[in-house]
């Protein structure tokens, strides 16, 4: 496997974090659980909800606040998570292993050496064709156990793993999509929110065409699939990429 051009950067629970990043910015920062963690009471998760739900609403855009929504709502949805990766060989992997999709795992030149039609290819064309980069993910803050924290991480570091395993473009409509397909998976409630409430503001024939034909496949995959959070991607970049999504049960989209 070319496991040297993914990232492996191993996720860091605070304890293993540099000296400078350890460094107490205040009275409470040794109760930190990994690196950014943020420890919240119930009553700041409720406050950081509304504000997060009702931001989103308005500018659904707002990766940051969607982030937020996700990190303060998904403890129930992220604990089930676990149990299905737990239960998982792959899974089980992924979570002693905790690979990360950051920083130094995309390079075109790398991706471009892979063979034509495998998944490698394919990830790297969609990469560079839209100018993506692995470090854009949000880091998590707000949920207040390590390992969880690492799935919903995980969870949004494979997102882009997801529109090319369905054959998505990266737009509004094709968002939208994914987050049916990463809604029935997941069972996060802020992809509900995405889901349902991002059509609101797309023209009725986009409208017409997602509920119509994207959302039914988008759901129908998601369903007869593998679980993505059980699929140790960076070991499937040579795998042509129709054998992946055959393997794997998913069918494209568009």
């Amino acid at each position: 496997y070319r496991v040297s051009l993914c990232a492996r950067v191993a996720w860091r629970p605070a304890s293993s974090a540099s000296p400078a990043a350890a460094t107490p910015a205040s009275d409470h920062s040794e109760e930190r659980l990994y690196e950014d963690h943020i420890r919240t009471n119930c009553f700041q998760k409720a406050i950081l909800s509304a504000g997060s739900a009702v931001g989103a609403l308005f500018e659904p855009r707002r990766d940051d606040l969607v982030a937020v929504l996700g990190e303060t709502t998904g403890t129930p949805a992220l604990r089930a998570l676990r149990k299905r990766m737990a239960a998982d060989p792959v899974g089980q992997r992924i979570l002693a292993e905790r690979p990360r999709v950051r920083g130094g795992s995309f390079d075109p030149v790398a991706f471009s050496s892979y063979p034509a039609g495998s998944f490698g290819a394919a990830y790297g064309k969609f990469m560079g064709s839209h100018g993506f980069h692995a470090d854009e993910r949000a880091r998590v803050r707000f949920v207040d156990d390590e390992e969880l924290a690492y799935i919903m991480q995980r969870y949004r570091e494979i997102h882009d793993y997801t529109h090319v395993l369905l054959g998505v473009e990266p737009t509004v409509v094709g968002e939208i999509a994914v987050k049916w397909f990463e809604l029935v998976q997941t069972g996060l409630p802020m992809c509900a929110l995405s889901a349902i409430v991002g059509p609101a503001r797309l023209p009725a024939p986009e409208r017409d065409y997602l509920f119509r034909t994207l959302v039914p496949k988008a759901v129908a995959s998601a369903k007869q699939s593998a679980n993505l959070m059980c699929v140790f991607f960076e070991e499937c970049f040579e795998e042509p990429i129709d054998k992946l999504r055959s393997d794997l049960g998913i069918h494209t989209l568009e």
